[in-house]
């Protein structure tokens, strides 16, 4: 048990890890003070260019799946697994090194969610990216997204058998749960997207011409 605390404590306070801002700092910028103020890959991207916002993404990436990968390596209980990727999403969310205001938590979540079950993660990628391409919206395909990631895993858990089938089809309802209380957290976290997108002044990634 004392283990187990360990690493949920250690899950979070590498999630808190502000990729973000450490990367707006090294170019000079706080990132919480320009654009939409979010520590996320996308005003890193939107602030600060592309390469900026894709090395975002992918450490905000890994402060999700490390930690869970780092559970099933010490403990082959699920819950532990499980209760890594809340606390490494939540410390993403409630980073305690930046007064516990940080990003959405999307790419924390995907980095996590990838290492507990690849395939939703990847079926709610995919939608993400044709999301993504049709509307040019980030907020409304990580909305989205979030929704598929927890259907995908329920598909799997229903239809799938978790001690008969190879692991990339292995899902257990604890996995459906957690996958559902992460995606409700991600969308509310995108409430005020959500209401720009209903008046109309969510703002787009332009195609360069």
């Amino acid at each position: 048990m004392i283990e187990a605390i360990i690493i949920i404590i250690l899950a979070y306070l590498i999630g808190a890890i502000p990729s973000g801002y450490i990367i707006g700092r090294y170019h000079g910028i706080d990132i919480r003070t320009v654009g939409s103020c979010n520590t996320g890959a996308t005003n890193v991207t939107r602030t600060i260019g592309k390469k900026a916002g894709v090395f975002c993404f992918f450490c905000d990436f890994l402060k999700g799946a490390l930690p869970v990968l780092a559970a099933a390596h010490f403990s082959s209980l699920s819950w532990l697994q499980i209760a890594a990727f809340a606390a490494a999403v939540a410390g993403h969310m409630f980073p305690v090194y930046l007064k516990f205001k940080g990003g959405k938590g999307v790419a924390t979540a995907a980095g996590g969610a990838f290492a507990i079950a690849p395939l939703p993660l990847i079926a709610a990628l995919i939608v993400w990216y044709a999301v993504f391409r049709i509307s040019r919206y980030v907020s409304l395909a990580s909305i989205i997204a979030a929704i598929v990631l927890p259907l995908g895993a329920l598909l799997l858990c229903l239809f799938f058998d978790p001690v008969k089938v190879h692991f990339l089809l292995r899902v257990q309802w604890v996995t459906v749960i957690a996958f559902a209380l992460i995606g409700a957290l991600a969308v509310y976290r995108h409430r005020s997207n959500i209401v720009r997108l209903l008046n109309g002044t969510e703002s787009r990634f332009e195609k360069k011409k």
